[in-house]
């Protein structure tokens, strides 16, 4: 636990703290993290804002065809398919809830709001922890490939952890007040430094609690 306070504590003073702005409404984070996969950030802002432009309200959109909500968020990628996926997600919501709202979830334990979202046909763990961790503000770490590959490398989590383990142990042992913060800063770790294909290792805050850096400077 001392590596993994040390390795928080210097993610924390590089990239701040306080930087989760407020997000949309349960509904509109969860069409918002279902635009997100397999894309850019970039792309599927895009997407989402072109949503929001086109319908106004989520009941709008629950009313608009498939294709229709393709064209439209066709700058996001695998349009047909996250069309298809975010119309089934709305019905589906409708069905259990009687009306297009997520709010039933306030009154569920962390674990049971989780279970709920991710039986929605297209929904996975991170995309449920995203919108518990973001609209209702529960204590869960969303792992994407910029979290799941700094974990990994620095070593909050053992070289062999599937992703759906990393949520759990990554969920554990980071305290509850510093979950969005770290989630965030690690991302943006990911993106600038701990890159996918040659990651900056000389200018890491981290490198000297790094596991990757360590076993590459013993290679050396």
């Amino acid at each position: 636990m001392k590596k993994i306070t040390k390795i928080f504590r210097f993610i924390l003073k590089e990239y701040g703290r306080g930087r989760g702005k407020p997000r949309a409404d349960a509904v509109g984070e969860l069409i918002k993290t279902v635009l997100s996969q397999n894309t850019s950030d970039i792309n599927s802002e895009r997407a989402y804002a072109a949503l929001k432009r086109r319908y106004g309200s989520w009941n709008l959109l629950l009313r608009s065809t498939p294709a229709v909500i393709a064209d439209t968020i066709r700058s996001g990628g695998l349009a047909d398919m996250k069309a298809l996926r975010i119309k089934e997600i709305l019905k589906e919501i409708v069905k259990r809830e009687g009306r297009l709202s997520l709010s039933r979830l306030k009154g569920m334990s962390d674990g049971d709001a989780l279970k709920y979202l991710i039986s929605l046909k297209g929904v996975g763990v991170k995309t449920a922890s995203v919108v518990l961790l973001f609209s209702f503000k529960r204590p869960l770490m969303p792992v994407d490939t910029h979290v799941f590959r700094v974990a990994r490398r620095i070593g909050l989590i053992p070289k062999d952890t599937s992703v759906l383990e990393a949520h759990a142990i990554l969920t554990e042992v980071t305290p509850d007040k510093l979950i969005t913060d770290i989630h965030l800063d690690l991302i943006e770790h990911g993106r600038e430094i701990c890159k996918a294909q040659r990651p900056l290792c000389d200018k890491c805050i981290v490198r000297g609690c790094c596991d990757h850096y360590k076993s590459r400077r013993y290679r050396a």
